[in-house]
């Protein structure tokens, strides 16, 4: 079992999906909510009654974008906001297909189209809110978004942090996890225990810099397949280092390592990325 769960690309991957932009799917935009089932209530986090799912039926969804890690829906009256953590999925489907066994929440739509939040560990959660703010309030920017080198540098050095657990830190930078993290490092060159505010402006923009290549290349990919979480991605063809331990670098030869960070699997070349 890796400790890998769905990260910006994965999550971005899936809203393409939801808004019919990668083929194959029909779109949720501008359709209409007929009802909503909830099979596992903890899977609700907000509000704690599930009256407010009832309260959905006749909304119609008017956006659908992601936040970080999250998945939200803008409908005509709130708004819907999925965080799929350890192992959720959602899928878009014919509404007279069976559901499956792990299914937790389910949304009718009028055009006999149905979304299924499926989750078989159950970490995953579900809110309902009028202000989604309210829930991403404490997200850091979005690292494909307008930050500049010069204020990822300030940022990094406003915090006495080790490299790895910072970037992963989601009101620090919101979106990147154990994978995307693991191969940014790689590509900058720099050890993942490596205290932030020692770099300097010139690695600083190296490593955004790399962030963002990765983060790209798995949008392009369609994120990563590991384990059940995600679902035919191809960018695990490509890691560096992510679950290679023992396996040579590509770049060095070097066998890469594996230590743990703050409880999670961290990978590294040695050679490449030195303390």
């Amino acid at each position: 079992m890796s400790d890998a769960v769905p990260e910006l690309p994965e999550v971005e991957t899936i809203v393409r999906l939801l808004r019919g932009e990668n083929g194959g799917t029909p779109s949720l935009l501008g359709r209409s909510i007929r009802k909503v089932s909830l099979f596992w209530q903890r899977t609700l986090q907000t509000p704690s009654s599930p009256d407010a799912l009832e309260a959905l039926a006749g909304q119609r969804v008017e956006q659908i974008y992601r936040r970080g890690k999250f998945v939200v829906f803008h409908l005509t009256g709130a708004s819907l906001l999925f965080h799929l953590r350890m192992s959720g999925d959602l899928r878009v489907e014919d509404a007279s297909t069976g559901l499956q066994q792990h299914d937790r929440l389910a949304i009718w739509f009028e055009s006999s189209l149905r979304l299924v939040f499926n989750d078989p560990r159950k970490f995953g959660r579900v809110w309902v809110v009028q202000d989604p703010q309210v829930v991403l309030e404490k997200l850091g920017p979005e690292p494909l978004g307008e930050m500049s080198p010069h204020q990822f540098y300030q940022r990094l050095h406003q915090r006495r942090r080790q490299l790895k657990p910072l970037l992963m830190d989601q009101s620090f930078l919101a979106g990147l996890g154990n994978i995307y993290t693991d191969e940014a490092l790689f590509r900058a060159r720099l050890h993942p225990l490596r205290l932030s505010d020692t770099l300097t402006e010139v690695e600083a923009a190296l490593l955004l810099k790399a962030i963002r290549a990765v983060l790209e290349e798995g949008i392009r990919r369609n994120g990563a397949s590991i384990d059940w979480v995600y679902r035919g991605g191809e960018f695990q063809n490509t890691f560096c280092v992510y679950q290679r331990t023992g396996q040579p670098c590509r770049v060095c030869g070097e066998p890469i390592q594996r230590i743990v960070v703050g409880q999670r699997g961290t990978h590294f070349c040695v050679s490449c990325q030195k303390a």
